[in-house]
C-alpha cells in the first residue's frame, strides 16, 4: 500500500509531465550531440514516446527479464537512485533507429500526445497494471515515477537539467 508521501511525489511527478517536460524538449533545436549514447535529440524524443507507449499499453512488450534477478531490478526502478549515463537498454541496438518523424518539431507533438493518451488511460482504468519489459508489473504510480527518472536520465544527456 502507498504511503500519503508517495501517492503525493506521483502527483508531483505528473505535473511534470503535464507541465515541464514538453517545454525542456522544445529548447532543443535538434543537431545538439548527447553527452552519452547514440540518440539525436529526436531519436531521444521518439524514445521516450514509445516508453510512455508502453506505460499505457499501446506497445506491448514482453518480460526480458530473468525472474531471478528480477526483484533487485524493479527495487532499483523504483528507488531515487539515477540511471547512470550510457545505461545499456537491452531492447536498443548499438546504433540508433531510424528517425519516424519528419522533425524535432514533430516527434515533440508525437511525445505530447503520447503523454495525453498516458494520462487519460490511466484516469480512466486507475488500477491498471501494465508490464514494464525490464521492472515487470507495474501501477500508475510507479510507471509515473520510472518514467520521471528515465525523463531526467535524458534531460542530463542533452544538458536540460
Amino acid at each position: 500500500m502507498e504511503t500519503k508521501t508517495q501517492m503525493s511525489i506521483a502527483v508531483n511527478k505528473e505535473q511534470f509531465f503535464k507541465e515541464e517536460f514538453i517545454p525542456l524538449l522544445k529548447k532543443l533545436k535538434g543537431g545538439e550531440k548527447g553527452k552519452w549514447g547514440v540518440l539525436s535529440p529526436q531519436g531521444m524524443i521518439e524514445h521516450m514516446t514509445d516508453s510512455i507507449g508502453v506505460a499505457w499499453g499501446r506497445i506491448d512488450l514482453p518480460l526480458h527479464t530473468p525472474e531471478n534477478v528480477l526483484q533487485r531490478y524493479r527495487d532499483f526502478a523504483l528507488s531515487d537512485k539515477e540511471f547512470k549515463p550510457d545505461t545499456k537498454n537491452a531492447l536498443m541496438t548499438a546504433e540508433a533507429p531510424p528517425l519516424r518523424n519528419n522533425n524535432i518539431t514533430t516527434a515533440v507533438a508525437e511525445l505530447e500526445k503520447e503523454i495525453e493518451s498516458l494520462l487519460i488511460f490511466h484516469k480512466a482504468k486507475p488500477d491498471a497494471i501494465v508490464l514494464n519489459p525490464f521492472f515487470g508489473d507495474f501501477n500508475y504510480n510507479e510507471w509515473i515515477h520510472l518514467l520521471y527518472k528515465h525523463a531526467v536520465h535524458h534531460l542530463k544527456q542533452f544538458d536540460l537539467m
